[in-house]
C-alpha cells in the first residue's frame, strides 16, 4: 500500500473513531425490557389461556419468548408509571398493566371474540396506533396495540 493510500485510511480511521465515540452509548444503562413477569395462583392455567386465547408460544418451561424483531414490531417498548388513584387500568386492581402489540388489530379482535373474550374498549382513533383492552383470568387488563404504519 502506498502511503497516500495509508494515510487516507489511517484518516478515515480516525474520522470513524471520533464520531463513534461522540455518538455511543454510555456503558451501564439500561437497553430495554428483558420481562414481564406476574404472579399467578395456577400460573400453569394462566400460561395455558395466554397460549389458547392470546396465542403466545409458551415454553415448557412455562413462559414465552417476544422476539424485538418481529415484522411489524414497534421501534421501541414503553415504560411508563400511572397515578395510583387513576382509572387506566381499571377494572383491574393489579398493579400493572400488559400492553402487547399485535400485527393486525381486527383480526386479532375476531379471534378473541370466537373465544368469548369481551373487549372493554376499544380506541381507533389514537394517533400513536390503534388499541383494544381485554382481561386476562387474572384480573389483569391488557392493551392490545397495532402501531400506525409509517
Amino acid at each position: 500500500m502506498n502511503a497516500a493510500r495509508l494515510l487516507g485510511s489511517l484518516v478515515l480511521a480516525a474520522v470513524w473513531a471520533m464520531s463513534t465515540a461522540v455518538h455511543a452509548e454510555p456503558i451501564g444503562r439500561i437497553t430495554g425490557f428483558g420481562g414481564v413477569f406476574v404472579h399467578s395462583k395456577d400460573p400453569r392455567a394462566l400460561a395455558a389461556w395466554y397460549r389458547d386465547v392470546l396465542g403466545l408460544a409458551v415454553e415448557s418451561w412455562g413462559g414465552a419468548m417476544l422476539r424485538y424483531d418481529a415484522p411489524g414490531h414497534p421501534e421501541a417498548v414503553v415504560w411508563a408509571p400511572f397515578a395510583q388513584s387513576g382509572s387506566y387500568f381499571a377494572p383491574s386492581t393489579r398493579e400493572f398493566m400488559i400492553n402487547f402489540a399485535v400485527d393486525d388489530l381486527d383480526a386479532f379482535l375476531a379471534k378473541l371474540k370466537a373465544r368469548g373474550v369481551p373487549v372493554l374498549k376499544r380506541d381507533d382513533s389514537d394517533r400513536n396506533g390503534r388499541f383494544a383492552w381485554i382481561v386476562d383470568p387474572d384480573g389483569t387488563r391488557i392493551e392490545l396495540y397495532q402501531p400506525r404504519k409509517k
